[in-house]
């Protein structure tokens, strides 16, 4: 089995080598990895080519932006099993794919999901907000469910089925693709209930300045799937309160 990690980046220096440095500490050997970059000048480039012969397919150029970015990678990789792993991000532990692929493995899936954490930018062993996942049921969509999309990895297959990113969403494409996978009864879907992920908090959806913009793509998508409008929307916005209070309330 061979899952291909895509990582895709613009101007991000200051994280980028850690991401990739996360992705070749795995220990799971049957690795393919790659980095789309779209077309950096702040010295991520210059990071990324120290890596060179250890990523499997590298290419800098402009994109059409973040889900662009993502097909892109897709259509170049090769592997079994397909995950992302954000510029900004890494993965939780060493065996993290190893109990990705072992998953796949045992329960013969189409499709694993797991949990996630999301880390303070400069301290990634400081949890801001936790992103846990369940047993899925449908009806969980109508009240605003969905696994971190970054906690999910899929066969080949799915892409070629059901289609790649929709690029006519610039913030929000990942949440109309997973529902299109979620509500397909023909993917078997199986949750890893373990940290596969941290992500640091100031990506591209978590910035307060666009989560108006991305409200309005999710309502777009949400009516598209026929669900409850606003009320999942509601559900959905309200569903991150306990996911910020909770380590709060750890910690004190």
């Amino acid at each position: 089995m061979k899952i291909s990690i895509i990582t895709i980046v613009y101007n991000n220096a200051d994280f980028i080598e850690e991401c990739i440095q996360s992705v070749l500490n795995q220990d799971f050997e049957n690795i393919e990895y790659i980095v789309i970059d779209g077309g950096s000048t702040d010295g991520t480039r210059q990071i990324i080519e120290k890596y060179y012969d250890k990523i499997a397919f590298y290419i800098s150029e402009k994109d059409n932006g973040l889900y662009s970015a993502l097909n892109k990678g897709i259509t170049h990789s090769t592997g079994d099993i397909i995950g992302i792993l954000h510029s900004d991000d890494v993965f939780f532990e060493k065996n993290t794919l190893s109990e990705i692929a072992r998953t796949f493995e045992k329960t013969n899936a189409d499709l694993v999901y797991a949990n996630g954490q999301y880390v303070d930018e400069q301290d990634i062993n400081k949890v801001k907000r936790i992103y846990p996942a369940k047993v899925f049921k449908k009806y969980y969509l109508k009240f605003g469910w969905i696994p971190l999309h970054t906690t999910i990895y899929v066969k080949r297959k799915i892409f070629e089925k059901y289609r790649l990113y929709d690029e006519n969403y610039s913030i929000a494409s990942d949440y109309d693709i997973s529902l299109r996978w979620f509500f397909t009864d023909e993917i078997k879907k199986v949750f890893l209930d373990k940290w596969v992920v941290k992500m640091r908090l100031g990506g591209k959806s978590t910035s307060m300045n666009l989560q108006k913009r991305k409200s309005a793509e999710d309502l777009k998508i949400i009516k598209k799937y026929k669900l409850w409008g606003r009320f999942t929307l509601f559900f959905k916005i309200v569903r991150k309160i306990p996911q910020y209070t909770l380590p709060k309330i750890k910690r004190y």
